[in-house]
């Protein structure tokens, strides 16, 4: 009976130079027509000419070779722990002061998997629900070095006031919880409610902290929402609710440099007014390569306005500008249209595919017609430990009148370990 020896790199963090499993790792053979030993251990491979010495029963598998000293086969398993369970022991961390994997956590720092650059203090926890490519949810790991497995925060946003003033708790709503204590500690960085340049803001009013928008448009995460609006981000029945389609607010602006965004085939204009934005810095987790958030575009400039110089816009530009961008905007359609009356996703109104359900209790179904793109998902590309600008912004363009307003929330990163490309698509 002719056997062929099997070689599988199955464990730790390096392998000899000729692709050989390391110590301590790979799949050793048994040999023919041996008999299999019940005495003190394990039979090992043949390679060594004899029984390992140091083996014990918990570390490998005999072949049942029968009384009658027929011809057997056997495997002796013999596997490292896993590196991306976050546990010590592995091959590759040689120097506890050595930053073995590049992440900029030697073991001394905290690191409690120096074989891999995603587990370390300054990654954040991931929760896999979902099958890989080959059928298997991975096995769950402890990214962060806390000493848990899967241990994902909470959201932060329960019981905030609509007219709440703090720009951290809009950071909050839209999902952003985590304060950064300093450099290889992600999070937030700052904070503040601005007008479209960076400047100042000075009319509350523009923005405020929801539960819901109107009766059908439930949050994505969390307790809250953050809605922002060109006119006043309050609807029917709030204290200060507009009650028509246009509130003129804090007047004339100055557009970031490249904006308003030119939309194909449509006529352009330069002046913005009534404009307000929340800005954030954040840095990234170190096991991140991208993140996402979630927004809704309502105008009372649908449908009379359609493709004019009066087309309101919603943006998020972004820091420094990640490749795909459009001079640092990453929200935007295939087209290369902006977030306007003009985007290809401008689904909810009479006679459009979404109908008009995400309209009822917003002001946008009584104060005069109106529409909406209904939850929209922007991704972009992040490098792990960058700080990263994100500042959302609104405007009217051309002129004060009939408003706009955008609702965002479900901020994410993702740290999945995928490329992450700069789009926008329907939310699910």
């Amino acid at each position: 009976m002719a056997l062929t020896a099997l070689g599988l790199a199955l464990g730790g963090c390096v392998s000899g130079e000729d692709g050989s499993a390391g110590p301590g790792g790979g799949i050793g053979t048994l040999p023919m027509n041996s008999t299999s030993d019940t005495s003190d251990g394990p039979v090992t491979g043949d390679d060594g000419g004899g029984a390992d010495p140091g083996a014990s029963t918990s570390e490998g598998t005999t072949g049942d070779s029968g009384d009658d000293g027929d011809e057997t086969m056997g495997l002796k398993w013999d596997l490292p722990p896993f590196p991306d369970v976050g546990g010590g022991g592995n091959s590759c961390q040689t120097d506890p002061n050595a930053d073995e994997d590049g992440d900029g956590f030697s073991v001394v720092d905290g690191d409690c998997n120096d074989c891999d650059a995603n587990v370390n203090p300054g990654a954040i926890e991931v929760q896999i629900t979902e099958p890989d490519e080959m059928g298997m949810i991975p096995e769950p790991a402890d990214e962060d070095c806390d000493g848990s497995i899967d241990n994902v925060a909470l959201p932060c946003d329960a019981g905030l006031a609509l007219d709440d003033n703090d720009p951290y708790s809009a950071a909050a709503a839209i999902g952003l919880c985590k304060d950064s204590a300093g450099a290889g500690d992600w999070g937030i960085v700052s904070a503040a409610y601005a007008r479209a340049n960076g400047a100042p803001l000075t009319q509350p009013l523009q923005h405020g902290l929801m539960s819901q928008f109107g009766n059908n448009l439930p949050t994505l995460e969390g307790d809250s929402v953050l809605v922002m609006s060109s006119g006043r981000a309050r609807i029917p029945g709030q204290p200060s609710a507009c009650g028509a389609f246009t509130c003129t607010m804090s007047g004339v602006g100055t557009a970031p440099t490249n904006f308003p965004q030119d939309v194909p085939a449509c006529p352009g204009v330069n002046t913005i007014y009534d404009d307000v934005a929340l800005e954030v810095t954040l840095r990234a987790p170190t096991n991140a390569t991208g993140y996402s958030f979630s927004f809704d575009f309502y105008s009372f400039e649908y449908p009379e306005w359609v493709c004019t110089n009066y087309n309101d816009q919603f943006i998020a530009l972004v820091d420094p500008p990640p490749p795909g961008s459009i001079n640092g905007n990453i929200s935007f359609d295939a087209m290369t249209n902006p977030v306007s009356v003009n985007i290809a996703f401008f689904e909810v109104c009479p006679g459009c595919p979404l109908g008009t359900a995400e309209l009822s209790g917003t002001g946008f179904d009584t104060w005069d017609d109106a529409g909406a793109t209904s939850w929209l998902t922007t991704t972009a590309p992040v490098d792990p430990g960058q700080l990263v600008t994100i500042r959302f912004a609104i405007w009217d363009t051309g002129d004060p009148q009939w408003d706009s307003t955008a609702i965002i929330d479900n901020f994410q990163w993702i740290a999945d370990g995928g490329t992450v490309t700069v789009g926008t698509t329907p939310e699910g």
